[in-house]
């Protein structure tokens, strides 16, 4: 642990420094004697500070390769696993914490040889975000930094953004970095994303936002990383191996050998980064390469004048050059493509400059345009780029125990290009596209037209068919996106059949006019059949994947139009309907969709968007959505569907539960009368408001809805048990007679319409109805509540979780929120349908919640955190009819 100044310690108690070490690095290091690199890591939302040991630990190993000419020391912060990704509070202060740590850590360096001027930092999830709002500090030094890599941090827009702290803070960071990216030219970044298997983070947010510093900046797929080539899920991607081995290489290769830290030169960093995550191709880094080398060595010369050449080696004790004369292939094709297997780093291919009638003098080294695959290292050549070579030339170098195969071949491009038309999303994976390969050709591009969307999934079947049955190296299928690294491979066995998902992480840029290919590296004397469908599942999980953060406002916003369908036909027929009847009468798409529709539409139009905002009103979220490539054709109409079946259930559910403990509850107590307390508000019930809302300013706004909640909830079980109390007397159960026996056996709903049937003959039978009026509306409104509970639960874990630190949680994104709801919720719970028949204002009541939902689909989509406030007003009105 490192020690900081007792100022520092004092404004942040929750939040540490360490220093990883092990084995005798550790003691050596213990008096803080440091000599490496600095690195710090950032853990992310609920993160550990010892998930450093991944990298620390490979670090070492690799340190000690190199006989600790170079090392790094690792640091990592103590954030106290808070939840920032659900509550932004925090945020700024972990921030502010960080340049603590960044300014104590260049601290220990002070007085040593080649000491360091500026840290690298890691940061996964969330910390990656707390790094880059380094820079919109007013005091920080941006040169304090020169190296950030996030890992799955999403960049672009919070998960979740259940608080307006929360989405400040990326507007901020967001808006910072586009201005100020002439300024940001010295950082280097890379964002490396977990793929389709990191279901908390979509690789589309962690891709950093447009505009930023182009020629700084780096966001890539870990399925398209060479030596990964996996997709990762959020927490895995700190520790998976070929991850970690990537990002270690490059902090070696980054290394400036004259001041023994991280270079200086952003050019180098770039394409470092580009050489380990970008395409690898299969050699040591070298910033600058030799141009020109000679071939020398007692190797045999052959050469090769056909257009297609393999050659196995095995055990061979001699070299040999293959010499490709490209005279007389010029004229027929226009590329030349070679593959070998032999995956060590060695140079292999040769472009031959100056060459005599036996063998080539001068040439230059063609395999750093080479690229590494997972059971090959291929190259490519348009042979057009190269008019100046004589002769390509294949190097084998002897073979002692060793086997492998290399393979050349000519060819034209456009006969090994397919045009493949991807099928309908309206195609329900019907309809199929197909095409057959059948040429004995090594590599084939089938270019998948019409694929630009997110919404687009399909499943594509490529199977292979060979003529012999001899053993054949694997194929490689890669399907390759090229407006964005997130490439995904596939190595198949030949013959087989192979499954691959096609689907996007974002959508295709409006001035980008490229087409994604299905890159084939094909087995010799196969045939290969490529069958394209729609995937409607696929489908459905890229809706779930790019919208599933919205539906708890589809379901917030259905349950209010049940709500306000339950106070219309309060007002039309003096009775109280079934949440789940008036859910299915009022929950309509066509009540809503259409005015967001419209409105969206018309903000197209300059006019329009001007009188838009000089009324003030925030944008549209879905039109936000459509600006940012990520909104679906009918995916508002397919989440409101799938709202209103939550809101259904989770009605259900939520009244079943109620039963449930009503009847447990039963056991314990039994009342024996319909008691109704004339009053709102007395003044015990005064006082119970009074100290909530005092809990709410001093602790945590959302545990005092918690509290409320808890005391609203025995309110609806308390009448149930009345109900309950009411069959088992009109069932003449006998006293002696044990309560399990006398326990009803009908199912809830119709225990509810014989206890009213039974309640006929008692006296009180209006007093009976009365309530099951009020435990109607109680119910729902407790499930509309349910769900707000829900939005505010971070907040209070996160207070819950510090509260041995802080007794009040500051900032406090519901305490204005709890303040109101606690008093409405207090007249609430003690209310009936009585009283709010005969009030004026109950038409305007049962209206409003028809256009609150309608705001809360238009604005709440993309800011969670606005969904109570529209709650609250409807509820507020309901608390006015109490008293009007």
């Amino acid at each position: 642990k490192i020690k900081f100044p007792k100022k520092t310690a004092r404004r942040y108690p929750v939040y540490e420094l360490y220093l990883y070490g092990e084995g005798s690095y550790a003691e050596e290091n213990k008096k803080l004697l440091l000599t490496g690199i600095p690195v710090l890591f950032l853990p992310g939302n609920a993160g550990s500070y010892k998930q450093v040991r991944s990298l620390g630990s490979i670090a070492l190993r690799k340190a000690e390769d190199v006989d600790f000419k170079y090392h790094f020391n690792f640091f990592s912060v103590n954030f106290n696993e808070e939840l920032v990704a659900l509550y932004g509070g925090s945020l700024q202060r972990q921030t502010k914490f960080v340049h603590e740590c960044i300014k104590v850590i260049l601290k220990l360096y002070k007085g040593r040889e080649f000491a360091p001027t500026s840290v690298a930092i890691i940061g996964h999830s969330m910390g990656g975000l707390v790094a880059r709002a380094l820079l919109t500090l007013k005091n920080f030094k941006p040169e304090l930094i020169n190296l950030l890599i996030t890992q799955a941090t999403p960049h672009t827009a919070p998960v979740m953004p259940l608080d307006k702290y929360l989405t400040d803070f990326y507007t901020a960071v967001n808006s910072h970095w586009i201005l100020k990216a002439q300024d940001l030219r010295n950082l280097t970044t890379l964002s490396v994303a977990g793929g389709f298997r990191d279901y908390q983070v979509r690789s589309g947010l962690a891709f950093l936002p447009r505009l930023t510093q182009h020629d700084s900046a780096l966001s890539v797929v870990s399925s398209a990383v060479p030596r990964a080539w996996a997709s990762t899920d959020h927490l895995s991607i700190v520790w998976c191996k070929e991850l970690i081995l990537a990002t270690i290489r490059a902090f070696f290769d980054l290394i400036d050998e004259n001041t023994r830290q991280i270079t200086e030169d952003p050019k180098k960093r770039m394409s470092v980064l580009n050489h380990h995550f970008v395409r690898h191709p299969a050699k040591i880094f070298e910033e600058n390469p030799e141009a020109f080398t000679e071939l020398t060595g007692t190797f045999m010369w052959i050469t090769v004048r056909t257009s297609k050449w393999t050659y196995s080696v095995y055990n061979d004790s001699d070299g040999k050059y293959f010499t490709f004369p490209l005279a007389s292939h010029r004229k027929s094709y226009s590329h030349m493509y070679c593959e070998n297997s032999m995956l060590d780093t060695s140079s292999w291919i040769y472009g031959c400059l100056n060459s005599n009638s036996s063998m080539c003098l001068e040439a230059t080294d063609l395999s750093w345009g080479a690229e590494l695959l997972p059971t090959t290292k291929t190259v490519l050549l348009k042979l057009q780029d190269y008019p100046s070579l004589s002769h390509i030339v294949i190097q084998i170098p002897p073979a002692a125990g060793n086997k492998y195969t290399l393979a050349c071949e000519f060819f034209e491009k456009d006969s090994r290009t397919v045009q493949l038309p991807v099928t309908h999303l309206l195609s329900f994976g019907f309809s199929s596209s197909k095409i057959l390969l059948n040429s004995s050709g090594l590599l084939y591009n089938v270019r998948l037209q019409h694929f630009h969307q997110i919404y687009q999934a399909f499943k594509i079947s490529v199977e292979s068919h060979c003529q012999s049955h001899k053993e054949r190296k694997p194929s490689v299928y890669r399907l390759h996106i090229p407006w964005s690294h997130e490439d995904s491979v596939t190595v198949a066995k030949v013959p087989s059949l192979t499954e691959i998902s096609a689907k996007l992480h974002i959508a295709q840029p409006e001035n980008d006019s490229s087409v994604p290919e299905l890159n084939i590296y094909s087995s010799s004397d196969c045939q290969y059949e490529v069958i394209l469908k729609t995937s409607l599942l696929q489908v459905l999980g890229q809706i779930i994947r790019f919208h599933a953060g919205a539906l708890p406002v589809y379901i917030v916003a259905n349950i209010l139009l049940a709500y306000g369908g339950q106070l219309s036909s309060l007002m039309s027929r003096g009775q109280c309907s079934d949440f789940s009847h008036e859910l299915v009468r009022t929950a309509k798409p066509y009540k809503v969709e259409p005015l967001i529709s419209i409105v969206v539409f018309l903000l197209g139009f300059n006019w329009f968007r001007e009188i838009w905002e000089s009324l003030s009103l925030p944008e549209v979220d879905a039109a936000v959505l459509s600006s940012q490539d990520a909104w679906f054709p009918l995916v508002s109409l397919m989440l409101f569907l799938f709202g209103t079946g939550i809101a259904y259930w989770s009605g259900v559910f939520f009244s079943t539960s109620l039963r449930l403990f009503s009847s447990l509850w039963l056991t314990l107590i039994r009342p024996t009368a319909l008691g109704k307390d004339d009053k709102l508000i007395t003044p015990r019930r005064l006082c119970g408001v009074l100290t909530l809302c005092l809990i709410s300013w001093t602790t945590c706004g959302a545990f005092a809805l918690f509290l409320i909640y808890l005391q609203y909830l025995f309110k609806p079980v308390n009448v149930l048990m009345t109900f309950f109390s009411f069959y088992f007397q009109d069932s003449n159960c006998s006293k002696e007679t044990s309560q399990k026996l006398c326990m009803p056996t009908v199912k809830p709903q119709s225990l509810m319409n014989s206890t009213l049937k039974a309640t006929q003959s008692l006296p009180n039978t209006a007093t009976a109805a009365e309530a099951l009026n009020s435990l109607k509306m109680h119910v729902t409104i407790l499930n509309l509540f349910t769900w707000i509970m829900l939005l505010y639960l971070p907040s209070l874990i996160y207070w819950l979780k510090n509260l041995r630190y802080s007794f009040r949680l500051d900032p406090d994104p519901c305490r204005s929120t709890a303040l109101i709801l606690i008093c409405i919720l207090e007249i609430l719970m003690n209310s009936s349908t009585s009283e709010i028949k005969s009030s004026k204002l109950l038409k305007i009541a049962a209206k409003v919640p028809l256009p609150l939902s309608v705001a809360m689909l238009a604005f709440g989509r993309l800011h969670l955190f606005k969904v109570p406030h529209f709650v609250t007003f409807s509820l507020l009105l309901h608390v006015v009819c109490c008293v009007v």
